[in-house]
């Protein structure tokens, strides 16, 4: 369910080292087998595992960096400054949040979602409910189970790992959790949120081509439509933008009727010659794979 632009910048590297497996199922089935190859310690250490997408923690931090940057370039920290990014797996956001405790002054962290909106359902109700993933022109964002969201709660909850444990055993075995309201009270301390649907995704690439000459990916304009929305006239609302509209070149000439091109780097990529395996959702055949590559 990924773009073309996507699947190619991952199948089509020539370096013999580099293997992109394609696993039957969609996006948090990919992401629950990379969690199970995770906790299979004996597995984890035989192969040298590492992860570098925002399950390791390293990346969250990395992402820190540029709200200091961009909040810094508006007015901070004699000037209060808001955030919107567009979330699926929650990560980026929470960056945001360790940003806010290392003292820099964010009034909003706003969680923006497509209309694979557990998170904004959770927001607003206490209750994470997984419900059947929709396909969508902000393809990234097409989650139910946000892999970074268990670190906002440990905060919400006072680090009560056991709490976190018991709430993931029943996403686990009851697809969803209900939280008590003192542990929504302190998440909705930092964080609000909102939901961009496909057609004001769509409306927003076309408007703000039209007013402003930018030109959005979907993703980013899932978070634009929320921002503005949300923001507050005396507080600069900064919105995280995802990627080059060239990535999800579909979508953006479906709103405004312009193809995006390419950077220059990347301009043969349809030409290139695509190398991908492709396993079924399960989690021996994905370890026999690995095991036979490396």
């Amino acid at each position: 369910r990924i773009s073309e632009v996507q699947r190619r910048q991952m199948t089509t590297p020539e370096n013999p080292n580099v293997h992109a497996i394609a696993v039957e199922g969609d996006f948090d089935d990919c992401q629950a087998r990379v969690k199970d190859l995770f906790n299979d310690f004996a597995f984890r250490d035989s192969v040298n595992l590492a992860g570098i997408n925002s399950i390791n923690w390293a990346r969250v931090l990395a992402q820190i960096v540029y709200y200091f940057f961009s909040a810094v370039s508006v007015g901070a920290p004699h000037q209060g400054v808001s955030f919107t990014v567009p979330t699926g797996n929650f990560g980026d956001v929470f960056a945001g949040y360790i940003a806010k405790c290392m003292g820099l002054p964010i009034e909003k962290l706003v969680v923006a979602t497509n209309q694979n909106d557990i998170l904004n359902r959770f927001f607003s109700s206490g209750k994470y409910e997984k419900k059947k993933v929709l396909p969508s022109i902000s393809p990234s964002m097409d989650i139910q189970v946000s892999s970074n969201f268990e670190r906002a709660l440990f905060y919400a909850c006072k680090r009560n790992s056991s709490i976190i444990s018991q709430l993931m055993r029943e996403l686990n075995e009851k697809n969803g959790f209900a939280v008590p309201d003192e542990i929504l009270s302190a998440l909705l301390i930092h964080y609000v949120s909102g939901r961009a649907g496909e057609k004001e995704t769509l409306e927003t690439i076309r408007k703000t081509l039209e007013l402003n000459n930018f030109l959005l990916c979907p993703h980013t304009a899932t978070a634009v439509h929320v921002a503005n929305l949300i923001r507050e006239p005396n507080t600069p609302m900064i919105t995280l933008a995802t990627a080059h509209p060239a990535k999800f070149p579909d979508a953006v000439e479906r709103a405004t009727g312009l193809r995006p091109s390419l950077p220059e780097r990347m301009g043969d990529i349809y030409a290139r010659k695509e190398r991908l395996l492709k396993v079924n959702n399960d989690l021996n055949e994905i370890k026999l794979l690995i095991k036979e590559r490396i």
